[in-house]
């Protein structure tokens, strides 16, 4: 099949000012060189829903090529990732990720993993100590290279014209996904990545983001001014609206998202999890 992103008609600058404003919902944009990779990063949405057809040839190719030249934490490239398209296994899956509707529509399922395997391996066969992987540091780098990685394949992806959703569920049964995946011992499932065509007829708007002020520090950490807080409350109550979505406060929905260990879908559990898998965690 063949398949083109869109090309807006509208000159860059016009297509960008409306972005900026969809993202902060006030403000003006800084007066700098803005162009077509910004636009497609400030453009980000979530797709949820998506149409019954595969991607594009070569895009998925094109999108780890991109993951692939992230940073990476003293090259180690400790991470890979697994493209999902079996109807069957995808399904099991979205049972352990709580039946979301994106996994089920999606083409393909992209499952991103923290991997200290290859490197014990590469390791093992120089006859070199690994002692450095049975550490806590080594995990987060698997998992910080992962992320950086689909990053990267997000923005192509988006860039291509295609739409994705992260799915953080799949860390509620980590040794569950390993064994549906034949992860070896020293390799976790971090996230997936559900990507296809957008159904247009569900496409949801640019969700605002906190004022840059909450966010952005300059030479020390400053704590966020209340006032700006509850703005930012009505300013997403404001999407909520538009979007007709059930409205609730940011500092409640928040709140309520760590309210308890039951919030946390059995993520409460993960440093178990990750030790059944074979990580040290020291």
């Amino acid at each position: 099949m063949t398949y083109a992103p869109h090309v807006s008609e509208f000159p860059l600058q016009d297509r960008l000012q409306p972005l900026w404003h969809g993202r902060y919902r006030n403000g003006s944009p800084p007066a700098a060189d803005w162009n077509e990779t910004i636009e497609t990063m400030l453009s980000h949405r979530t797709v949820r829903r998506y149409l019954p057809q595969g991607l594009p040839d070569g895009a998925l190719e094109l999108a780890i090529s991109t993951a692939q030249s992230a940073p990476s934490s003293s090259n180690l490239q400790a991470w890979d990732v697994i493209v999902v398209e079996d109807a069957d296994l995808k399904s099991r899956l979205n049972a352990l990720a709580g039946n979301q509707r994106q996994i089920e529509e999606a083409p393909v399922l992209l499952v991103w993993l923290a991997d200290l395997s290859r490197l014990r391996t590469a390791a093992a066969e120089r006859g070199i100590p690994s002692f450095g992987l049975d550490y806590l540091e080594s995990f987060l780098i698997g998992a910080i290279d992962a992320s950086l990685a689909a990053q990267n394949a997000l923005v192509a992806f988006e860039a291509l014209g295609l739409g994705t959703c992260y799915i953080g569920a799949l860390r509620n049964h980590p040794q569950a996904v390993a064994i549906e995946l034949g992860l070896p011992p020293e390799v976790v499932a971090v996230f997936g990545m559900t990507v296809g065509v957008p159904n247009s007829r569900a496409a949801s708007a640019v969700k605002p983001r906190l004022p840059q002020r909450v966010v952005l520090h300059r030479e020390r950490y400053t704590t966020a001014d209340p006032a700006d807080l509850k703005a930012y409350n009505e300013t997403l109550r404001g999407f909520q609206a538009e979007q007709r979505m059930p409205a609730i406060d940011w500092t409640e929905q928040a709140a309520k998202r760590i309210s308890s260990t039951e919030a946390l879908r059995n993520r409460d559990q993960l440093r178990q999890e990750l030790t059944g898998l074979g990580f040290k965690l020291r």
